[in-house]
């Protein structure tokens, strides 16, 4: 059902690596995320500035020109350093590596900006209440805040993971075998690209598909209790 002139297998199996690619770049983003909301709202005034810095410059630069620079330049600085530890021989950076990297460090900026709505939604008295209680900064934050803020940035995360996914399109200029690429190469072998094409389309549709499906239960998982207006 899915044969493509005997490409089928080879583009699934690039969907996975797509998946792969995504997910680990979520997990990188929400980390990033998460330290870049809590720098804005630290009242540090370097973190701040650090935090401001990076959301600015992210969310002003298109997608592929970070994902080249990073790709491109991260190769060339890390051969430059190389030397200094006393290693020699040329160093490649792995293209999976490489694209999670840079995909978590974009979307962490975006993530940021969602996750510090989220956390100024949760009332302060919540979490005055947990200190009260004796609970650290830590206790505070993993019991408390985390689970409050979820309710209010799922709207936001879920809009970031879908654009994340398809996002993950772009691994394919710098290498990687993801689904995109291994379409391209079979493409150009066939001079048919529309079938090919066609069917990561409907690839990337059936992953939006679950995933929104999943995130309507994750938003009703956090809303339950809450009195709906």
């Amino acid at each position: 059902m899915f044969d493509l002139q005997g490409y089928g297998p080879s583009i699934l199996d690039g969907a996975r690596l797509t998946v792969a690619v995504a997910l680990v770049s979520l997990a990188i983003a929400m980390v990033l995320g998460l330290v870049t909301a809590l720098a804005k709202l630290s009242g540090m005034r370097a973190a701040v500035i650090a935090a401001t810095v990076y959301t600015t410059i992210i969310r002003g630069v298109p997608d592929l020109v970070l994902m080249l620079l990073i790709f491109f330049g991260g190769q060339v600085l890390v051969n430059d350093l190389a030397p200094m530890v006393g290693y020699d021989e040329y160093v490649d950076i792995n293209p999976f590596i490489a694209g999670c990297l840079t995909i978590g460090f974009i979307f962490g900026a975006y993530m940021g900006e969602t996750f510090r709505g989220a956390i100024l939604a949760v009332p302060v008295g919540l979490l005055e209440a947990g200190a009260a209680y004796g609970m650290s900064r830590g206790q505070v934050l993993i019991r408390i805040l985390i689970p409050q803020m979820m309710r209010h940035a799922l709207p936001g995360f879920g809009n970031n993971w879908l654009v994340l996914m398809k996002t993950t399109a772009l691994v394919s200029v710098i290498g990687l075998e993801d689904m995109v690429r291994k379409a391209g190469l079979a493409a150009g072998a066939t001079r048919e690209p529309f079938p090919f094409y066609f069917a990561v389309g409907v690839l990337f549709l059936a992953f939006t598909t679950v995933s929104v499906l999943a995130l309507r239960w994750a938003e009703k998982h956090y809303s339950a209790g809450v009195r709906q207006i």
